[in-house]
């Protein structure tokens, strides 16, 4: 009976029952379409491969990561807002790539000279304000035109925003304020917002698509997640901030330690590839790829006509910045109901 067993165990083996001969563990911090659009496509590449992915928000991989340290059971992190990418490489926990960036654009190669190649940028995207039309108009609200406009109380209760400790978007938005405003009347601002605010949600994305359902008539995230709502028939109004705003360089990273390290590096190239970027349009992801030769969505913002501040990559995207910015929030904003 053991011998049976055994080559039974070998018939299925050679049949092809048996598990994949590789495996890739991947987080994935841009949306779930694209995220499932990217696996897709990976592994029609490379069928011998299992890609392993779970979507997760920026601020949760990076706890995450950060617990692991040593014995990681990630192989790649892919998507989300850079700061939290930098912050992992300023702690020693991804590594570098080595892979070609001279196809990419300057901010996504600055990426990686800031990361020293642990961090490359896949995509970038401007931060704003999205508005419901139909609810603003029903309730006689001016729309919103400016940052300073969310202070206002004619929108207390119906501004939606992330929280920035477990979002990459909402803390895009906190070191935007800071940059613009200065840290100690950013925090002044941002509590005023706050006094608006009717939920501060986990996820970035979340609120712009609350806005679109009608369940919220403000929100405050990117720009190309407002402009895939809009295009879907939602009645959904996009606003670039009249001082000023910022952006993101999403970014890619293989974790330190990673067990499956050539797997990693694949996929990293494989993201990076302008066929692949390219390809983002068609499941409504309107971010700037990073491929110079990347075909860019009609959809997409155009970051060129919108007022962007210096956003500094490198003092945001510091543990020790993003740590002591978050502290204030906390202390001086806060979120009464923090998701669990």
């Amino acid at each position: 009976m053991k011998k049976l067993g055994l080559i039974s165990a070998a018939a299925l083996m050679a049949s092809g029952v048996a598990a994949w001969a590789d495996e890739i563990s991947l987080v994935c911090s841009a949306e779930q379409d694209w995220c499932d659009q990217m696996v897709g496509l990976f592994e029609a590449e490379n069928p011998d491969t299992e890609v392993l992915m779970v979507r997760k928000s920026t601020g949760e991989t990076l706890a995450q990561v950060r617990a692991e340290a040593g014995n990681p059971k990630i192989d790649v992190w892919w998507g989300g807002t850079g700061d939290p990418h930098l912050i992992a490489a300023e702690e020693g926990l991804t590594q570098a790539s080595g892979v070609d960036t001279s196809e990419l654009l300057g901010w996504a190669q600055n990426m990686a000279e800031i990361s020293n190649g642990r961090a490359v940028g896949i995509y970038a995207g401007a931060l704003g304000i999205a508005y419901n039309a139909d609810i603003l108009t029903e309730k006689g609200i001016a729309p919103p035109e400016c940052w300073a406009d969310l202070e206002d109380p004619r929108f207390e209760g119906e501004i939606q925003v992330a929280n920035p400790n477990s979002s990459g978007t909402a803390y895009t938005e906190l070191a935007t304020f800071v940059q613009l405003f200065g840290e100690d009347e950013a925090m002044v601002k941002l509590a005023a917002v706050g006094n608006n605010v009717n939920s501060y949600t986990k996820s970035g994305s979340a609120p712009s698509k609350a806005a679109a359902r009608g369940e919220t008539g403000v929100s405050i995230g990117f720009m190309h997640d407002m402009v895939n709502l809009a295009s879907q028939g939602f009645p959904l109004k996009v606003v670039a901030p009249c001082e000023g705003t910022g952006y993101e360089v999403g970014a890619v990273s293989i974790i330190e330690g990673a067990r499956n390290l050539e797997g990693a590096k694949k996929w990293v190239e494989f993201a990076l590839r302008a066929d692949i970027q390219s390809q983002a349009k068609d499941v409504k992801q309107f971010q700037v790829p990073s491929n110079s030769n990347a075909e860019v969505a009609p959809e997409s913002p155009d970051l060129a006509s919108i007022k962007l501040i210096d956003y500094d990559f490198a003092t945001y995207g510091s543990s020790d910045t993003r740590s002591r910015l978050l502290a204030r929030w906390d202390a001086e904003v806060g979120d009464p109901n923090p998701e669990q």
